[in-house]
């Protein structure tokens, strides 16, 4: 049989229960088989035929696709090559997970965890949260950040909601604020920040953000952004200013600067401080 040389894999090194799986132009073909862990991904190119409990589908370019633990399934490229990224996660962790979001909602499962509703899903508000979660993991820059966009994932895709008290949650709240922007370049932990709180990840990363508009992650890199024009503007290095606000390097830094403002941080400083 010819190998495959087209795919990649991956474990996560900050959740090592996770898998990455990318595909780059390939023409693999795969018999029926199931897996252990849920399984999910997006096709990047191409187009499929997709079958998955007893059900036949064409899925193509943004679908995603959702495959529960112990599902007979096959997924092959229609014509061509296709391309895809997927992620592998333990089922029981996944139900830890949705536990965790039903919980807050005084719910409970009969089952070690909830099912995928549906073979695939054609949203596109979903497919960015899974783009957004795959970078995050791909890049393992901040445990806050992947923990963050996993709740939200997990509770996008299967529907689950719960209410946050803002007015008994405030304080509790504000000492988390107070912790992230007192210690702006450290590293910091979701289960942590929860224990400072007294809630559970989850309950904190929904608090938060009704508070504050965004999750503890986002509203962190949003003040190193603001903080690091002010340095900028003072005539301070990009490696002084990535250093100091505590950004994994200089690269890391740029990418951050220019999704909110836009512009590389050497440009917007080069309009306030002279060559």
């Amino acid at each position: 049989m010819k190998r495959d040389n087209s795919a990649s894999f991956k474990q996560n090194q900050v959740l090592p229960w996770v898998e990455l799986r990318v595909a780059n132009r390939s023409g693999a073909c795969y018999d029926a088989h199931s897996h252990d862990e849920f399984s999910f991904g997006v096709i990047l190119q191409g187009a499929a035929d997709y079958k998955n409990r007893n059900k036949s589908h064409v899925i193509s370019v943004g679908d995603l696709v959702t495959i529960n633990p112990s599902d007979v399934h096959s997924c092959n490229p229609a014509a061509g090559l296709w391309s895809y990224s997927m992620l592998f996660v333990n089922a029981t962790k996944m139900g830890q997970l949705q536990r965790d979001i039903l919980r807050e909602n005084n719910q409970h499962m009969q089952m070690d965890y909830q099912a995928f509703n549906n073979d695939f899903e054609r949203n596109d508000a979903l497919k960015a949260q899974y783009l957004t979660l795959f970078d995050a993991l791909e890049s393992e820059q901040s445990s806050l950040n992947i923990e963050t966009c996993l709740y939200s994932f997990v509770e996008s895709t299967f529907q689950i909601t719960s209410p946050t008290n803002r007015h008994k949650q405030a304080e509790p709240i504000k000492r988390v604020r107070e912790k992230l922007l007192d210690e702006v370049a450290e590293h910091h932990e979701l289960e942590n920040l929860a224990e400072e709180a007294g809630m559970s990840r989850y309950q904190l990363l929904r608090a938060f953000k009704n508070q504050y508009g965004l999750p503890p992650y986002a509203y962190l890199m949003d003040e190193k952004i603001k903080r690091s024009k002010v340095m900028l503007k003072a005539g301070e290095s990009l490696s002084e200013v990535a250093h100091s606000l505590g950004f994994s390097d200089q690269a890391h830094f740029q990418r951050q600067f220019k999704k909110r403002l836009a512009v590389t941080p050497k440009y917007y400083q080069s309009h306030f401080v002279g060559g």
